[in-house]
């Protein structure tokens, strides 16, 4: 997780890769730590992150399924290719992080991780948060785009009519694992006329 708006993102796409099985190393930079205690109830956790998701959602997957890395540890594993992770996702993401991979900058183990991932031609996936674009930004998810990163823009749906923040961000979370071929039930799929309950347009 970078400094973009947009934890709640983060938080339901850990909880639904968490909750698919999966083991995760999470990696969150400064300001997003800062953000994340801004948006959602983090703060209110004093264990840091694997506290925060066990207890928040305990229950829901198995303890161990979540290790922390430092965002500055470029010493960390995720910075070696050796080290083999089966996917990258950067949620939200900002477009200093964008430009810093679309680039090959690594200022941090976000950027490194995120450069081993494409050395290694291994799926990567943004959430970029930002708007409007400018040419600059556009260019640069050009290129990554062209690197073979899935760019998911945060930008949810409405035709499953969302009642929560929560549902929201399960719509994006399920996105991230629809691209990473996971199942999921986190919204319902759309099914043309039927979605809209047989109603035909006006």
């Amino acid at each position: 997780m970078t400094g973009a708006t947009g934890a709640i993102y983060f938080v339901r796409t850990v909880r639904a890769l968490a909750r698919a099985g999966h083991g995760l190393d999470l990696v969150v930079s400064r300001y997003g730590a800062l953000t994340l205690k801004e948006e959602t109830d983090y703060g209110d956790y004093q264990g840091g992150l694997i506290d925060y998701f066990e207890t928040k959602f305990s229950g829901e997957w198995e303890k161990g399924k979540i290790a922390v890395h430092h965002y500055q540890d470029q010493t960390s594993a995720l910075a070696s290719g050796s080290a083999v992770r089966d996917a990258m996702v950067i949620v939200p993401c900002t477009m200093k992080t964008i430009a810093g991979v679309a680039h090959g900058f690594s200022t941090n183990l976000i950027d490194r991780a995120a450069d081993v991932m494409l050395k290694e031609r291994r799926p990567l996936v943004v959430v970029p948060r930002e708007a409007p674009y400018n040419v600059i930004h556009l260019r640069n998810l050009l290129s990554l785009a062209e690197q073979g990163v899935s760019v998911i823009p945060a930008s949810p749906a409405f035709y499953q009519h969302p009642k929560t923040f929560d549902d929201l961000g399960d719509f994006i979370a399920g996105r991230v694992l629809s691209v990473l071929g996971i199942t999921h039930d986190l919204f319902p799929k759309w099914q043309g006329k039927e979605s809209l309950g047989q109603r035909e347009p006006e």
